[in-house]
């Protein structure tokens, strides 16, 4: 899967700098290959992003059971919800066809699938020890994987801003989302946008050095950010991205994830979520807001 060169393949990416080595491995590369095949059809990303959170909401249910024939089964649909989350974006890079809807359907699928996977282990806890207090460490995985899944998305949506002034529409900004949400219509489009602005409201808050310098390099040099700069923290935010805010993606959990269904250690599981991984997203956003005060400091020197 590896050997995939054509440009199609690489223009279907957002950047092969935010893909971690088993994205770029197997996920993408089957991603595409379904996504090509979809191409001319009447089959939309959104369609895609939509059949995703139905496959990934099955994985709770199977991962319920202490049967390793059925989770394994659980881990099938696991990997294949995680395929149709990369051709939705895939597909709506080749077909151009993209919306803010469905950049929040996206980021709501994941979320989708591992809140019903928690509560599913939640229950297989309390059928094996006799108690619902399980569900304790269940809610706060929860909260702490969104918050975790939140800021990872965010420094990968950076960087791909520092790559190339093209991404900055995908750039979020609080302001410039409150501004949207006003201007649009009751219904169930405001109602998604308005998650997502909750969304975009948590990622600013819990990165004030990050605002500071953006707002000090769209003052300074407005789009025309120097290469130096933007090489400088490319290569600051790829190190840190392979050292620590990987363990946070899809792929960093789901292996502790699928280890601990199969060996039957799921509360071992909500420790590393709790524990570990709040860990590594404290010391992450520490690394990242250093980095991001150097890059103000120097762009103030220039």
């Amino acid at each position: 899967m590896t050997d995939i060169k054509h440009n199609d393949y690489y223009s279907s990416l957002k950047s092969i700098e935010t893909e971690n080595y088993l994205d770029r491995w197997l996920y993408r590369p089957v991603g595409f290959c379904i996504a090509k095949a979809l191409c001319g059809t009447c089959i939309t990303p959104n369609m895609v992003t939509v059949f995703s959170i139905f496959v990934g909401a099955a994985v709770g249910p199977l991962f319920y059971f202490n049967n390793l024939k059925i989770n394994l089964l659980g881990i099938m649909f696991l990997v294949s919800a995680n395929i149709l989350d990369c051709v939705d974006g895939q597909l709506a890079r080749l077909t151009g066809i993209k919306s803010k809807i469905g950049r929040i359907l996206d980021g709501l699928a994941g979320d989708i699938w591992f809140t019903i996977i928690y509560v599913f282990l939640a229950l297989r806890l309390k059928n094996e020890f006799g108690t619902y207090l399980f569900f304790i460490p269940a809610v706060i995985s929860g909260f702490s994987h969104l918050l975790q899944a939140n800021i990872t998305d965010y420094y990968k949506t950076v960087h791909l801003f520092f790559i190339s002034t093209k991404n900055a529409d995908d750039l979020p900004r609080y302001i410039n989302i409150c501004k949207q949400y006003k201007e649009m219509r009751p219904g169930i489009e405001k109602c998604l946008f308005l998650v997502y602005k909750h969304y975009t409201c948590m990622q600013e808050k819990l990165t004030p050095e990050l605002q500071l310098m953006l707002d000090a390099l769209e003052k300074k040099f407005g789009a025309d950010i120097p290469d130096s700069i933007r090489n400088g923290f490319r290569l600051q935010s790829r190190r840190l991205m392979k050292q620590l805010i990987d363990l946070m993606t899809f792929n960093g959990r789901t292996i502790v994830l699928i280890i601990a269904v199969i060996t039957d250690y799921i509360w071992a599981y909500f420790i590393y979520e709790i524990v570990v991984l709040n860990i590594v997203l404290m010391i992450s956003i520490h690394k990242h807001e250093k980095i991001c005060k150097q890059i103000t400091k120097i762009s103030d020197e220039l």
